[in-house]
């Protein structure tokens, strides 16, 4: 008998064929496109995303360390030269050695942290037989928006076209110079730091910060794929969450991306102060789009699974209502209204724990959230994010009569 041919599955068979075979620790956003395939041929970074402080020094070094060379040769660095001079500028600091660094190392924690995920829908059973090809071809289409290389190149050109016309303009915090540029004649003139800035610092930082965005548009979207899967979910589960509250620790692993974002806008509101005359409550739009960011990157993905959840709960409280009307009318039967039997003693019945463990059940379905997300953990990420600027309370607030108002709470 003729061997079968295997039929052909297009460019994706042999990743989908891989992760059939049950490699879902190779599940990751951040194993993958031209960058990472760039940083491993140049010994940046291992297989695992390892050598991360090699990596945090020569990307910050590429995006700080020329700035602050062309401001020595200039005179800019630290001189009378200009009114902002580069070590005194907040803003560098702010965003090429600590908010760049953050965005590498966010990769290595999210990689750890999320590649368990995609195994807790197998190892829970949340995903039943019938269901697993699409939850595989779900992974499988994941990891190829993860390593499009037109997805990276757009990329770029979104930094680039968009900066032309929006960052390239200028916008300087002293408009009689810094060690950007200066101007002339109303026009601005930018430095040999300035144009670095403005050419590899500025859209280096972007480039890496939009490509974040695009992963969590591929979680949100794989995880889009999954809530329309047949999912075997609880309702009595104790997480309250039918069973997806693992789904919650994921959502820690972007605090370091969190905290990068609070100090590229902390940076930007500081020089604004210090060197514009501006003042904190100016920039609460500023801070509020930093907060309704950081609600959309941590409980956005989860969002997906309302519909499902809001549907398992209703569903569970019809049913589970049904039979605890039975129950509870049997059970008034049986012992309020005569119908046990003479030699049965109440005490140590087990009917009553029965009714007890029915009462519990009924009240973990309708404690069910909709959102595998608790608001405690939401207003904690939410302060990460605003750590970086409570430093800048101080400018609208003395230290010592802030901390007066703070003794004040509590004594």
């Amino acid at each position: 008998m003729p061997r079968r041919s295997e039929p052909f599955l297009g460019p994706g068979a042999n990743q989908l064929r891989e992760t059939r075979l049950g490699e879902n620790d190779d599940f990751s956003l951040i194993l993958g496109g031209p960058l990472y395939q760039l940083f491993c041929r140049a010994h940046l970074c291992g297989k695992f995303l390892e050598l991360l402080r090699r990596r945090v020094l020569v990307i910050c070094g590429v995006a700080w360390l020329p700035l602050l060379i062309f401001c020595i040769l200039e005179g800019n660095a630290w001189g009378s030269g200009t009114k902002l001079p580069f070590l005194m500028d907040i803003e560098p600091y702010a965003r090429f050695l600590i908010g760049m660094p953050l965005l590498v190392v966010a990769e290595l924690v999210v990689h750890e942290r999320m590649r368990p995920v995609v195994r807790q829908f197998i190892e829970r059973g949340l995903v039943p037989e019938n269901a697993r090809e699409r939850f595989h071809q779900a992974i499988a289409s994941a990891m190829r928006l993860r390593n499009s290389a037109r997805a990276e190149i757009g990329l770029i050109a979104v930094v680039y076209v968009l900066g032309i016309f929006l960052v390239w303009r200028g916008d300087p915090v002293l408009e009689t110079g810094s060690w950007h540029g200066s101007f002339f004649r109303g026009e601005f003139h930018p430095t040999l730091a300035g144009w670095w800035f403005r050419c590899v610092s500025l859209p280096l930082l972007q480039f890496l910060l939009l490509r974040w965005y695009y992963r969590i548009f591929i979680w949100i979207r794989f995880l889009w794929q999954i809530s329309k899967l047949d999912l075997h979910l609880v309702a009595t589960h104790p997480d309250r969450s039918a069973g997806l509250g693992f789904l919650t620790l994921i959502s820690y692993a972007f605090t370091p991306l969190l905290f990068a974002q609070g100090a590229l806008v902390a940076g930007i509101i500081a020089d604004r102060i210090f060197y514009g005359g501006a003042k904190l409550t100016q920039f609460n739009v500023e801070i509020g789009a930093l907060v309704v960011v950081a609600v959309i990157m941590v409980v956005g993905p989860l969002l997906v699974f309302a519909s499902l959840l809001a549907r398992v709960k209703r569903i569970a409280l019809h049913e589970y209502g049904a039979f605890a009307q039975r129950y509870v009318h049997e059970f008034d039967k049986k012992w309020l209204r005569g119908g046990a039997p003479p030699d049965e003693n109440v005490l140590g019945t087990s009917d009553i724990q029965s009714l007890a463990d029915l009462g519990n059940s009924f009240e973990v379905v309708k404690q069910m959230k909709m959102i595998p997300f608790t608001a405690r953990a939401l207003v904690n990420l939410v302060i990460v994010a605003l750590i970086p600027i409570a430093p800048l309370v101080f400018t609208v607030i003395p230290a010592d009569e802030l901390l007066q108002r703070l003794l004040k709470l509590f004594f």
